[in-house]
């Protein structure tokens, strides 16, 4: 760990972690009050800033220290400016924008200091859990997270080269904003994909995939996954991304038998998650997540290499190839 170009020692590394949350509780803050979307928008001064976003000035003063801190934002003579990453991850309404993650920081860190509780108990340590139909974190999430799965199933589409196939059939499984589908109907203009998750995500999802121009191609069934059909033999290509961290290894494999049925002969299932090496080695992101998951759900967790590779084995996938990424996600091509 460094800082200012020199490396900090070891107790002063261990200060900076134990500190770690004002980091999230700034950025949560200065997403909440739309700051970098202000400053983009020329307010410069703490004056204007704190105006512009109903704020005091001892408060205005004291949050944009504190994202000078981090990097997030720059100041010269008194005149603020975004970074480059904020200004292009943290405006309001830009196709990269992922302002909406911090907007979700603030109830996250309530559930987070409960961790010494979890981590004794192994059950989360609220009955709130998100990981239910119509909760409303799902609605700012999903589109929040959906430029950091864009790169991949810009991948998807050239590994499986998606943009020359023809009228390919697509099942997005948990599809939360209907990123993957919109890449894919993007590519190839003869596709179709239908997204299968929970009403209030679909509704996302259709008004998300209309922006790409696609959603005349694009359909959705409302319902819960684990009792929603997926049909047999229709489907070319299966997405499942970002939802096998939720459930328990028999609900996965389950889930997977059902995929397997979904897809017509020389079918593909692409999955994608955060997935830990068979060693329990990986990713920091990736390790760390397991905390998560043990806080926000009833059975999930950061599941390795070897658990998809057993899982998809035992629903009848003949061919399991993992493919590491230049983000902290894993990609798997079964067939």
């Amino acid at each position: 760990m460094e800082t200012d170009g020199a490396r900090l020692s070891p107790e002063n590394a261990i200060f900076q972690l134990a500190n770690g949350y004002w980091a999230s509780a700034l950025l949560a803050a200065g997403t909440t009050h739309s700051l970098f979307t202000h400053i983009e928008r020329g307010m410069q001064t703490v004056e204007s800033i704190a105006e512009a976003a109903g704020l005091s000035m001892r408060g205005a003063q004291a949050l944009l220290d504190g994202l000078v801190g981090l990097g997030l934002l720059t100041v010269n003579d008194g005149r603020y400016a975004n970074s480059a990453a904020a200004s292009q991850h943290l405006v309001d309404g830009k196709p990269m924008s992922l302002a909406g993650i911090g907007r979700t920081i603030a109830d996250g860190m309530r559930l987070w200091s409960k961790l010494p509780e979890a981590v004794k108990t192994g059950v989360p340590p609220t009955t709130e859990r998100v990981d239910t139909p119509d909760h409303p974190f799902w609605e700012e999430l999903v589109t929040a997270i959906a430029p950091a799965s864009a790169p991949l199933a810009r991948r998807v589409v050239e590994r499986l080269d998606a943009a020359r196939r023809g009228p390919l059939a697509i099942l997005d499984v948990g599809g939360g904003s209907g990123i993957y589908s919109a890449v894919l109907l993007g590519a190839n203009r003869e596709a179709t994909a239908t997204q299968v998750d929970w009403a209030n995500v679909n509704r996302v999802a259709r008004a998300f995939v209309a922006r790409f121009g696609v959603a005349d191609r694009f359909k959705t069934i409302d319902g819960n996954l684990h009792e929603t059909s997926f049909g047999e033999a229709r489907f070319d290509i299966a997405i499942f991304s970002h939802v096998a961290h939720h459930d328990s290894p028999e609900s996965n494999m389950a889930t997977f038998r059902k995929l397997r049925a979904a897809l017509r002969p020389g079918g593909t299932l692409v999955v994608s998650d955060l997935i830990l090496n068979d060693d329990r080695t990986g990713s920091p992101l990736a390790l760390m997540f397991h905390a998560k998951m043990l806080l926000y759900t009833a059975s999930g967790g950061a599941w390795r290499r070897a658990d998809y590779r057993s899982w998809l084995e035992q629903a009848g996938f003949k061919d399991v190839v993992i493919e590491p990424t230049q983000t902290p996600a894993t990609l798997i091509f079964a067939t």
